[in-house]
């Protein structure tokens, strides 16, 4: 075992590791309801403060780009002061942005409602960086099974979140508020309390690390390493493995965000009633989130390139299978369930790997590209999918999200090359 394992194998540290993890993990639950809402009921409200069907879409690019803004400062923030107050500030400002959504609703204000989808996008890149925040003093061989566990405690709240509408119903009649506002007003309550329980998260784990591993010691009258995007981007450009696992968790997620945004619109051209588009997007959920712990563990005994691979050939065989449903709600269920595990492998395996190859002292800034460039890259797709299955239909759509494969086998066989080269 090499020193940095040691000092987190000690029991102190294997007792703030638990504790960590469980307030993690409660925090995105209880997280995960209020920006569940936000997936299943923002384009609701922007449709109903617009009067327009078209500006629909409005609410989850706004929320995409949001979370997309806030993705570096977060991060930036965590390498100055800590996880505490990084993770804790990004659910609250979702927190905020919860009642700003209950105000816009309140007065059909246009200005209002993408101001606080917005900051409600605050909501997704806290939920993201909660899983580099798990790898913090996690031991080396175990760090994505750690990460994969934070990533599976989001299950429970993007299920129970999109149910909100009908105790939102009885909140917005209590209250005297347009129907579609109580159920942000929960949603402001849950992501203030995910907040609160990040108060607890002491000794700050990151803090922690930076104690503890000499690497990140800066003798007298040196500067220590920049900490912003340029210098994250020329640590992943000078590392191949780096830039194979951002590559694949962008691009993961690309795939993911373009294929779900338009599965609703196929099936209902096909005649799916929305109970069954509904039951399609459950199971495609569960595929991103519920078999995460079994992804962790493959990725750390198996290895993190093999199960990214893995990945990549589940998105292969998704799109086939969604590619050619049709009017088949069994094929294209299949599809999305494939789909979800695809981008489960991609995002866990791809991201413990991104946090080993960079060096500590630029880890958040790089963690923080990661997710900014995620949620761009999301926003994209989720975009330009429309006219995508437009112009060459859902097949045509599937076809398009599996050539984005490519890049990584690519840049698999390259990363093997260098290895060989450098032994």
């Amino acid at each position: 075992m090499n020193d940095q394992a040691v000092w987190q194998a000690e029991p102190a540290v294997v007792a703030v590791q638990r504790r960590t993890v469980r307030l993690l993990a409660s925090a995105q639950i209880v997280g995960g309801i209020g920006i569940g809402a936000g997936a299943s009921l923002g384009a609701l409200l922007a449709e109903s403060v617009t009067s327009s069907e078209s500006m629909a879409g409005l609410a989850r690019t706004a929320a995409t780009l949001g979370a997309a803004v806030v993705a570096i400062p977060l991060a930036t923030l965590a390498g100055r002061r800590g996880r505490r107050t990084s993770l804790g500030l990004g659910w609250a400002i979702a927190a905020v942005g919860g009642l700003a959504l209950v105000v816009s609703a309140a007065l059909d204000s246009v200005v209002i409602l993408v101001l606080g989808m917005l900051m409600f996008g605050s909501g997704t890149a806290t939920n993201l960086q909660s899983r580099y925040a798990a790898t913090d003093v996690a031991l080396p061989a175990r760090r994505a099974g750690t990460l994969s566990l934070v990533v599976w405690s989001t299950t429970i709240g993007a299920v129970l979140g999109p149910n909100l509408s009908g105790p939102g119903a009885a909140v917005a009649e209590w209250l005297n508020l347009p129907e579609l506002a109580g159920a942000f007003v929960i949603s402001a309550v849950v992501l203030a309390l995910a907040a609160l329980l990040m108060s607890f998260l002491r000794p700050d784990p990151l803090l922690l690390a930076r104690r503890r591993t000499p690497a990140v010691v800066h003798p007298p009258g040196t500067s220590p390493p920049k900490r912003n995007v340029a210098a994250a981007l020329s640590a992943v450009r000078s590392s191949p493995v780096a830039r194979f696992a951002l590559v694949t968790v962008v691009l993961g997620q690309t795939v993911m965000a373009a294929v779900m945004t338009m599965t609703p619109v196929h099936m209902t051209h096909h005649g799916a009633s929305l109970e069954l588009v509904g039951m399609t997007i459950s199971v495609h959920v569960l595929g991103m989130y519920a078999f995460s712990p079994l992804v962790g563990r493959l990725a750390d005994v198996w290895g993190r390139v093999q199960t990214i691979v893995l990945g990549q050939l589940l998105f292969l065989a998704a799109a086939v299978l969604a590619g050619l449903s049709n009017s088949s709600t069994v094929l294209v269920t299949a599809g999305l369930l494939l789909l979800g595990l695809g981008w489960s492998c991609s995002l866990v395996a791809g991201s413990a790997l991104l946090v080993e190859s960079v060096p500590e002292q630029i880890r958040t800034s790089v963690q923080g590209t990661s997710d900014m460039l995620m949620n761009v890259f999301a926003a994209i797709a989720a975009g330009v999918s429309g006219p995508l299955q437009t112009a060459w239909g859902f097949g045509g759509l599937n076809l398009v999200a599996a050539m984005l494969t490519v890049p990584v086998f690519v840049l698999v066989l390259g990363m093997r090359r260098w290895v060989v080269r450098v032994t």
